[in-house]
């Protein structure tokens, strides 16, 4: 177990250290997120097209990924809808919400639409139960008791107790620094980080 210990901390030290920009911005926004009060709200709004937004003191998880790639300049509005109006047949907004057609206001803050998104023009990543498998910047999406889709961000911090990275994401409390990459099953595991717009 200590050897084990010490291959995850030396895992862990390289993966750090070896951060793109974008990758350290990212974190560093999603963590940021951290520090803001946001009644969970997940609601239909209008919202401008692009770089649109909810009401700031309102949010979802989908909402801290949003925001946080928007911290590095990726529009994830924008880019989910672009890829809808070209492609909507690949996107489950008909099977599950009934759609016939992409909305900007919503599309892009339902985690199936975002999993459809990241799988396209990201890198899809094994789903593992290694903590060592999930490096900072990846996405992580679970299913929720009660079938309900949920999403996250791998820190560059991690649990002095598990070893296991920490995930900034909405759970209902606002978004939160957490140890919970393993409290759920998980559903995706993605990597999205294309140059800064």
């Amino acid at each position: 177990m200590k050897y084990l210990s010490i291959i995850l901390l030396i895992i862990i030290f390289f993966a750090t250290e070896s951060l793109c920009s974008t990758e350290v911005k990212l974190i560093e926004a999603a963590i940021d997120r951290t520090e803001h009060q946001i009644t969970y709200d997940g609601s239909y709004h209008s919202i401008p097209y692009p770089n649109g937004d909810v009401p700031s003191n309102i949010g979802v998880c989908t909402d801290v990924v949003i925001r946080s790639y928007r911290k590095v300049g990726i529009d994830l509005q924008q880019l989910v809808h672009e890829d809808m109006k070209k492609n909507f047949a690949k996107y489950p907004s008909g099977r599950i919400w009934g759609l016939n057609k992409p909305d900007p206001n919503i599309d892009h803050r339902r985690v199936p639409n975002l999993q459809v998104f990241f799988s396209r023009h990201g890198t899809i990543q094994r789903i593992s139960n290694k903590p060592e498998s999930y490096i900072p910047g990846d996405l992580v999406t679970w299913m929720l008791p009660g079938n309900l889709p949920h999403i996250g961000i791998v820190t560059n911090e991690y649990s002095s107790t598990s070893k296991n990275p920490m995930i900034v994401h909405n759970i209902g409390r606002g978004p939160e620094l957490e140890d919970m990459l393993f409290d759920y099953k998980i559903t995706g595991h993605y990597r999205y980080l294309p140059e800064e717009n």
